[in-house]
């Protein structure tokens, strides 16, 4: 699929970072869109956005849960509806949270909740999506994971398994659908992107999907907690006000949104110049693509406490690397 002009594309998560910039990139070379999101505001700005750079171009939102299988066929019905359509030519499934970051110790609900997004929203679009993407001539199904869908880990004193094991489930996925469709639709490709730090909202979203307080309006007793786990990480905050607190786990969520090596728009030209190329295997990153090698290179390292420094004395993941000590 060298050219996206007249396709049809579906694109989740697309309110903000790499969904938002996989719409307007789209829309730019003439592809007709339909995105969903839990942001009706969201979606509205990327809506903006698209129509004025290619005002010709239909562009539809729909607001969707992706880890609710019933609103996910819903979307699915809509996108039949409003783009009077039997097929679909691109599926990119792109919608994701964090949270669930201990098994062992966090709450089950969060866990799971962070798990049905990232693992259940592919499954349930893929699912939904397969008929229409079948019936086109050529078709593509792209399926963000992330280095932490080979690397389950963001430091070796930080909890991160329900993302992590989402991201797994996701490249598994995606690989195990080579041969399948190469068997039972040739037509139709697979690619599975995985990113380092890109530049997205994710870190200033997660709350709000979970169903907690950002961390502005962080109430006394999830500061406390947080206190908490920040004394176990070494961090001397035992004197330190609750709104300091408030004001610098805030800044780390700009901070990874606005200091990331990679922009959401690099990383959406990227996943489509893949795509345009044929690749099955898309890394996202200089420091996705360190990260590759090394977990590669040392597999039976990858979690012990110096991996990181071997990864930030690279020169990567720092800011990452740094917003979880």
């Amino acid at each position: 699929m060298k050219e996206f002009g007249g396709k049809l594309a579906v694109v989740t998560g697309g309110g903000t970072g790499m969904g938002r910039e996989l719409v307007l990139q789209l829309a730019r070379e003439g592809a007709r869109v339909a995105m969903c999101d839990v942001s009706a505001d969201n979606m509205a700005e990327t809506v903006r956005l698209a129509r004025a750079a290619a005002p010709k171009v239909t562009i539809t939102s729909h607001v969707c849960d992706v880890a609710r299988e019933a609103q996910v066929e819903a979307f699915r019905d809509a996108v039949v509806v409003a783009h009077d359509t039997d097929h679909i030519d691109l599926l990119f499934n792109n919608a994701g949270i964090g949270g669930g970051g201990s098994f062992v110790a966090g709450e089950r609900d969060e866990w799971e909740r962070t798990f049905g997004v990232c693992w259940y929203g592919v499954y349930y679009c893929a699912r939904a999506f397969m008929p229409l993407l079948v019936a086109s001539k050529d078709a593509y199904i792209v399926n963000t994971s992330s280095v932490n869908g080979f690397w389950a880990s963001i430091g070796p004193d930080v909890p991160h398994t329900a993302y992590s094991a989402a991201k797994f489930a996701v490249k598994g996925f995606s690989e195990a659908l080579i041969a399948d469709l190469r068997v039972n639709a040739p037509h139709v490709k697979v690619a599975v992107v995985m990113p380092g730090h890109i530049g997205t909202s994710i870190a200033l979203n997660t709350s709000k999907v979970l169903g907690k307080h950002d961390a502005l309006s962080m109430t006394k007793d999830e500061i406390a907690l947080t206190r908490e786990l920040m004394k176990k990480r070494g961090l001397p905050v035992d004197n330190l006000p609750d709104e300091h607190i408030r004001q610098m786990l805030h800044q780390r969520a700009l901070d990874f949104r606005d200091k990331a090596p990679t922009t959401a728009a690099q990383a959406a030209g990227i996943i489509l110049d893949g795509v345009r190329n044929d690749r099955w295997r898309i890394l996202v990153g200089a420091d996705a693509v360190a990260l590759d090698a090394l977990v590669r290179s040392a597999p039976e390292a990858a979690y012990e406490p110096d991996f990181v420094n071997r990864i930030t004395d690279a020169g990567h993941l720092r800011e990452l690397t740094q917003a979880t000590r």
